[in-house]
């Protein structure tokens, strides 16, 4: 059956994909947590082994709840000495929201007058209420009229460990501390010989947490001990044994194992008292290495294994490279590897003054000791994160507490510098001046639209003259000094062509591309193609992890030109999202198949009320996560779901006034079902139809080439009008066919049902 995981928020899709990989069958991102497919087992394995979840509960009853009356009636009607002892005590954890009830105590004292009343009446035992220790922690949520009674199986927070003794003056949670080490890779890199560091570790939370994860223990044995979570009778307590056996004989092996990589300093001395405090009660003390010592000192404490300074990059980031008096009492120095992580949790809140100038000195201490390692630095805003002068690969919205934080990912923390080729160009031939000549053509036609529309990305040249077969498109950065980006997409080329002329004619075309945009190799990205399997394929790309910045509208989004064949933003789509921004006010916005979230942000930034962006890919939708945090855009009003598009539009009950589904042509994954937008589109129509309000609109479109919308089928239920010619932009007019549009607007009467 389902159980949901809670979490903080921006760590649901980690927590899904650890839920995953802890055995559940399937497991989505949902608000603040994830909802999960398995057994009883796989949940008690949750409480036992999840480093991100806070709460894993049960659900044993659902119900209408449109009032408190209804409550009261819907957790009597429960069978309560199914669940409990006479004997037992309960606690009753109550989240209400809606205008029903408005009171989560309120809440929490009818549920517990419930269970209180029928367990009199049917055992004459009266349970007490304990809210620090009960036998049975009973969780209530009360949403949009629907009450779900469910059993805390963990018996309480889960991110409580049990090894913190003492903290500082503002702790970080443990299973925040996970997310942090995670999405820095710490595990991997800890197996390929990595170490970790922390330069302000406070009590020690992210290198304890590192150490327990590289010594595999599971977070729950420390905090339980030789405790149940629950006494709640469904409980499966031998069960429970078994996971915690198995816990204990991999918890032997890997303290044994445990390599002392960990290495920690804090200008605060007492919060490294702490920290070594709370290392010995966690049993990581000899494995981790403390002093106190401010960032800006760090690197006078760092050499070379050949002698050099902290201030010699080269030497630096080839050579393995030793710490000197991180915890040493000989002050010999602890050797290093090449790679590792630094994780860290610099000050931001009210309680810890934000200091852009130790943000500032925190990057610069790091790009001189460790320029080859990964970093992972939870900052306080995003202005916070610039003030480290670090280059961001990934960003994350995350909240520690009810403080909103943005993690950034660096790698590595010093990236080698490019070297830009400043020699003149050589002239062109023949066919690379004919290429340049036809780009300085469709330059003249576009330039005037350009310039009015404001258009900073844009397709330049899509294969005009036949033997140069490829699309150049420009992107244009949304910076002070605007950088200039060139993406060329290779056609395949007729199977007679010899792929030594094939490779002639792209370097022709690049050359030219060069030249008429006058920028350096480095700022093309290039996707060719390559003979594999099965015909024609596009060959590897690169792993550059840059992301940059551009603008289209009102709005900033993020494109990733070297890594992906596509960059996250397709272009040809450039009406149909300014159209959705011009829409969008004061409305609810829905987006199918969301991509990267370009349709969002523009909706967004087009004040739309409130946006719900639908796609299976958490890739996707951390991108589009991104791009509306570029734009100062957050919050519960819009909406991130990991779903299949088409089961959750035929589960959902919303109702949204502006929709926009641009599905791909095919679709295959392992947590879906296979999609085909020709077999599928009717279903997929009256599906999104079934939720538009009554004067709702839909765009769809799609690029399938061959697609036929099956016109007598719509006409059942919704007015449809095509609008392609409308939403093809002057820099894709002469290919008319590179995507179709529709418009449609549910039937008065005759409205289907999901």
């Amino acid at each position: 059956m389902k159980f949901f995981a809670s979490c903080g928020k921006g760590l649901e899709y980690l927590l899904a994909d650890e839920l995953i990989a802890l055995g559940c069958a399937k497991a989505t991102a949902a608000m603040a947590g994830a909802n999960a497919d398995g057994t009883l087992a796989d949940a008690q394995r949750a409480v036992l082994w999840s480093r991100l979840a806070s709460r894993v509960l049960w659900p044993i009853s659902e119900f209408d709840c449109p009032d408190e009356h209804a409550l009261y009636a819907g957790v009597a009607a429960i069978d309560w000495p199914a669940h409990l002892e006479g004997h037992h005590t309960i606690a009753v954890d109550a989240h209400v929201s809606g205008e029903a009830i408005t009171h989560a105590r309120y809440a929490a004292q009818r549920v517990k007058d419930g269970v209180v009343d029928v367990m009199r009446a049917r055992t004459g035992a009266r349970p007490d209420v304990d809210v620090e220790a009960p036998d049975l922690r009973i969780n209530l949520v009360v949403r949009k009229g629907k009450a779900i009674v469910s059993i805390d199986l963990g018996g309480g927070p889960l991110h409580r460990r049990g090894w913190r003794e003492t903290q500082g003056e503002a702790p970080l949670k443990e299973n925040l501390a996970a997310a942090v080490l995670l999405r820095g890779q710490w595990p991997k890199l800890y197996a390929e010989g990595g170490a970790l560091l922390d330069p302000m570790c406070g009590s020690g939370t992210l290198l304890i947490e590192g150490a327990l994860m590289a010594a595999d223990v599971a977070p729950g044995l420390l905090r339980l001990g030789r405790r149940l979570p629950t006494r709640w009778r469904g409980f499966d307590q031998a069960q429970w044994q078994a996971l915690c056996d198995q816990a204990r004989e991999r918890e032997t092996v890997g303290r044994a194992n445990l390599r002392p990589v960990f290495h920690g300093s804090d200008l605060d001395p007492h919060a490294v008292r702490a920290a070594r405090e709370n290392a010995a009660v966690a049993g990581v003390r000899e494995a981790i290495y403390l002093d106190a010592r401010d960032v800006r000192a760090l690197p006078e404490h760092f050499i070379t294994t050949d002698g050099a300074s902290a201030g010699t990059p080269d030497d630096a980031a080839s050579a393995p490279s030793r710490f000197r008096g991180l915890g040493n009492p000989d002050d010999s120095g602890q050797h290093l590897p090449p790679r590792g992580l630094v994780a860290c949790n610099p000050p931001y809140d009210a309680r810890l003054a934000a200091d852009p100038a130790l943000y500032r000195a925190l990057g610069n201490a790091i790009r001189a000791i460790a320029p080859g390692w990964r970093a992972s630095v939870l900052c306080g805003d995003a202005e916070l994160a610039h003030a480290t002068g670090l280059r961001a690969s990934k960003k994350y919205q995350l909240f520690n507490g009810a403080i909103e934080c943005t993690l950034i990912v660096v790698d590595p923390i010093a990236p080698p510098q490019r070297e830009r080729s400043d020699e003149p160009m050589p002239a062109l031939g023949e066919g690379a001046q004919m290429v340049a000549n036809r780009l300085r053509k469709n330059l003249r036609k576009l330039k005037s639209w350009r310039e009015r529309e404001g258009i900073a990305c844009y397709r330049a040249y899509d294969a005009d003259l036949p033997e140069y077969a490829a699309a150049v498109d420009v992107y244009e950065t949304d910076e002070a000094v605007p950088r200039r980006y060139l993406h060329v997409q290779e056609y395949a080329a007729p199977a007679e062509i010899p792929e030594e002329t094939q490779r002639r004619r792209l370097g022709e075309l690049i050359a030219a591309a060069r030249e008429v945009f006058e920028v350096p190799r480095e700022q093309i990205a290039l996707k060719t193609r390559a003979k594999g399997k099965g015909g024609s394929k596009y060959g590897r790309f690169d792993q550059r992890g840059e992301f940059v910045v551009v603008r289209e509208g009102d709005a900033r989004l993020r494109v990733n030109l070297f890594d992906y064949l596509d960059t996250g933003l397709f272009l040809d789509h450039r009406p149909m999202r300014l159209r959705i921004a011009a829409e969008a006010e004061d409305t609810r916005f829905l987006n199918l198949f969301g991509y990267t979230g370009a349709a969002t942000v523009h909706a967004a930034v087009g004040r739309a009320r409130q946006t719900t962006t639908v796609d299976l890919s958490a890739t996707y939708l951390q991108w589009c996560s991104d791009n509306l945090q570029a734009n100062g855009i957050g919050g519960a009003r819009h909406r991130l779901v990991q779903a299949d598009a088409v089961s959750w539009l035929e589960e959902d009950r919303g109702e949204y006034d502006l929709v926009f589904c641009d599905p791909p042509t095919f679709s295959n994954s392992k947590r879906a079902d296979d999609f085909d937008v020709q077999g599928e589109h009717v279903r997929l129509l009256r599906a999104a139809v079934a939720r538009l309000a009554r004067d709702g609109v839909l765009y769809f479109s799609n690029n399938f080439r061959r697609f036929r919308m099956d016109d007598a089928a719509i006409a059942g239920f919704a007015e449809c009008v095509e609008i392609s010619a409308q939403t093809v932009p002057p820099d894709f007019a002469r290919d008319q066919r590179i995507h179709r549009c529709w418009r449609l607007r549910r039937l008065e009467q005759g409205r289907p049902t999901a």
